[in-house]
């Protein structure tokens, strides 16, 4: 199976230039645990911002909330695969780079996300189905 039949299509993206406020007020309104941050220009990458990043930046490093913008503390440029890509080498990739959030780029356009969630989903899924 590639990662184009796990991947989440409807992305929930932020402004790099956005306060860690606003970030955080994003991801209550959708229920999310990460954002995509948008590229800045067109020869820019994309990056991701986590509960984890605000967790260090914002509470371990008592960083302000209103000060910081979210390019401040994302990860930039966060791992990126194909939707072409086995689902197995994903895995091992997230498992490498310790990440559970990966962006789905094609042509270096942002085309889906896939969590940890949704390849242990996929694993399950397919455990089901074998038995």
């Amino acid at each position: 199976m590639l990662v184009a039949g796990i991947m989440k299509k409807d992305v929930i993206t932020i402004s790099p230039l956005a306060t860690v406020r606003e970030a955080l007020a994003v991801m209550k309104e959708h229920g999310v645990r990460s954002l995509v941050v948008e590229k800045r220009h067109a020869g820019d990458a994309y990056g991701l911002i986590a509960y984890r990043d605000v967790a260090r930046s914002v509470i371990a490093e008592d960083g302000d909330i209103d000060l910081l913008n979210v390019y401040d503390i994302a990860q930039k440029p966060a791992l990126q695969v194909s939707q072409h890509l086995e689902i197995r080498y994903l895995a091992r990739l997230m498992i490498q780079y310790a990440v559970k959030g990966v962006l789905v780029i094609d042509n270096n356009e942002l085309q889906g996300f896939v969590s940890d969630t949704d390849v242990v989903g996929s694993l399950i899924d397919r455990a089901l189905r074998d038995t």
